[in-house]
């Protein structure tokens, strides 16, 4: 009997300052689905079910307004960072949820530290954030434009390792998501939005300088999650090719993440025990 899929699988192993390893993309397939039902229809009906799960446990995380969550997206261009959004949170209400696209810096975030802009924007108490780009792009885009070197580049990893440490420190549970899809998957989606008009809003003609360097950025975002993932803010890689099992399987994990919490709603006030509303 085949082992049944568990989310831990796809866990990126923690780095080890003594024992630092090189993690191996390559070695997850992104076409895989398995956390698949059978059929797209099975897994549009289990998001739905997961959607409903993750409105009444993010209802609890913001009434109580103690521990705060962090959702971190990264991946390639079209890996889908947007379109995974669309489909786990169509559903939770919004009052407690809240997205952060990380942009190009400006020039004022560019002329701080790079985890100046960051900072600001972590979640707040009873808020489920979620980073669409975060902290890693600065480990990734100048690493490959050779704007910063070996040397910078572990400092940053260093930096954020404890950036991290700071944030769990205070009560927010990190949970941090690859997007990993195939450079054929890539190649299908940038050309969609070519032929379409209604999506030529969403191509950059930078993507396609981007996808010369497809080698560099797949060892680059290698490298960023081997030296990143702590038990306090692990990377997991989710096959993305196929959108719906993407959805699904990021929906599986930030509902298992929130289960884990054990939230409750406020307890009731005894003083309001007998009151008539006339």
């Amino acid at each position: 009997m085949a082992k049944k899929p568990d989310l831990d699988d796809y866990r990126v192993p923690y780095f080890d300052s003594k024992k630092p390893k090189a993690f191996d993309l390559a070695s997850i397939d992104s076409a895989s689905k398995p956390f698949s039902l059978g059929s797209k229809d099975e897994d549009r009906a289990r998001l739905s079910e997961l959607n409903a799960a993750l409105d009444t446990l993010q209802d609890k995380l913001h009434t109580q307004r103690k521990q705060r969550v962090l959702l971190i997206l990264q991946g390639m261009d079209t890996s889908g960072k947007d379109g995974t959004i669309r489909g786990i949170f169509q559903d939770v209400d919004p009052l407690g949820l809240r997205i952060v696209p990380f942009k190009a810096p400006s020039e004022v975030e560019a002329a701080h530290d790079f985890l100046w802009r960051v900072h600001s924007q972590a979640p707040a108490a009873g808020e489920l954030t979620v980073f669409n780009r975060s902290q890693y792009e600065d480990v990734l885009v100048p690493r490959v434009l050779k704007q910063i070197d070996k040397a910078e580049c572990e400092r940053r990893y260093a930096h954020i390792r404890n950036f991290e440490a700071l944030l769990a420190d205070n009560g927010t549970t990190i949970v941090k998501c690859l997007l990993h899809i195939s450079k054929d998957e890539q190649k299908a989606r940038l050309q969609a939005r070519i032929d379409n008009p209604e999506k030529h809003w969403r191509f950059d003609p930078a993507d396609l300088e981007a996808r010369k360097q497809w080698d560099d950025y797949q060892q680059a975002y290698a490298d960023a999650l081997g030296a990143t993932s702590t038990e306090f803010a692990p990377w997991f890689v989710i096959p993305a090719d196929s959108k719906t099992h993407r959805n699904v399987m990021v929906a599986e994990l930030i509902t298992r993440t929130l289960q884990d919490l054990k939230l409750e709603y406020p307890p009731a006030k005894e003083s309001l025990k007998g009151i008539k509303v006339e």
